[in-house]
């Protein structure tokens, strides 16, 4: 266990973990033709859950001794999910301005077929992806990513934090002052 170290250092190493899990997931449904399959990105963000629960215990054991409150498990959370938002964001810019320069297109005509779906007049549609047009660009939607990772990491560390956090007294359960 090493002393003094900060939770951005600490948590750098789980932050790249997470970062790399969603850029394997977001490769397999891009391989299978399921990059816009919401029920997988659902089950993603159980996936993500998870990693973050086993991560964020990672640090308290590795790191806090074992014993780690509320508010420094959410930090613990929300740093890791800064790491892997950024990584994420970076993925996204590659995959969608070098990769597949098509998906912009493929998401376009989604939104339109779910609009079209709900009875909306066609007037309302073509208004609707004239401003999609606009946001959906690598350069805008990267930048734009990491702040929707970053609520959506927020909440889940939130919930996270509520199973990891394990506090006692620091004077007779810290094994080094023994």
């Amino acid at each position: 266990m090493e002393e003094n170290v900060s939770v951005w250092k600490a948590n750098l190493t789980n932050g790249l973990i997470l970062g790399m899990i969603g850029i394997i997931f977001t490769l397999v449904l891009y391989f299978f033709d399921q990059t816009f399959n919401k029920s997988l990105g659902y089950l993603f963000f159980v996936v993500q859950i998870v990693v973050l629960f086993f991560l964020v215990k990672s640090y308290r054991d590795n790191y806090l001794h074992g014993y780690i409150d509320y508010g420094r498990a959410v930090g613990a959370g929300v740093v890791i999910f800064l790491y892997c938002s950024i990584i994420a964001a970076i993925f996204s810019y590659i995959l969608y301005k070098f990769i597949d320069t098509g998906l912009v297109n493929k998401s376009l005509a989604m939104s339109e077929e779910m609009m079209q779906k709900r009875g909306m007049p066609q007037e309302a549609i073509d208004s609707g992806l004239r401003i999609q047009k606009k946001i959906m660009k690598p350069e805008i939607m990267a930048p734009i990513s990491i702040f929707g990772s970053m609520l959506t990491g927020t909440i889940m560390s939130l919930i996270v934090a509520i199973f990891v956090r394990k506090e006692g007294n620091p004077l007779i359960d810290n094994p080094e002052l023994k």
